[in-house]
């Protein structure tokens, strides 16, 4: 089996540090990026299997980048995880609206993000 590429985009270092360790620990090729604007520069040149974002960060928010990425790269299937304490209606139905798109909750949990992708890369070699 191939190795997955994750790309991890935060502005907080430390998250970036933990998400990552756990990531390459558990056999994923991880990248990072700051902000979503450094993140489409990534994607330009590599395409990931799964994208992992905050939502709150400078020059580009995570729904920006998502939106954009989606648009920029509508072959681009890759699975957006966006990290969020927020709950409100209308930012849910707004970043629900892209394809492939899921939420986890912050704090994020590193194993419970593992696991999650586990399951995602076993949904995509098996679909039923």
């Amino acid at each position: 089996m191939e190795k997955r590429n994750i790309l991890l985009i935060d502005d907080e270092p430390h998250v970036i540090s933990v998400l990552k360790h756990f990531l390459i620990k558990s056999g994923y090729d991880v990248d990072t990026a700051s902000n979503g604007l450094v993140a489409l520069q990534k994607v330009e040149k590599q395409m990931p299997d799964v994208i992992v974002s905050d939502i709150q960060m400078p020059r580009m928010s995570g729904l920006a980048f998502s939106q954009q990425f989606r648009s920029n790269f509508p072959e681009g299937d890759a699975l957006i995880i966006i990290m969020t304490s927020r709950t409100e209606r209308d930012f849910r139905d707004q970043a629900g609206a892209l394809e492939n798109v899921e939420f986890f909750e912050k704090p994020l949990s590193p194993k419970k993000l593992v696991l999650r992708l586990k399951e995602y890369f076993e949904e995509m070699e098996c679909p039923a």
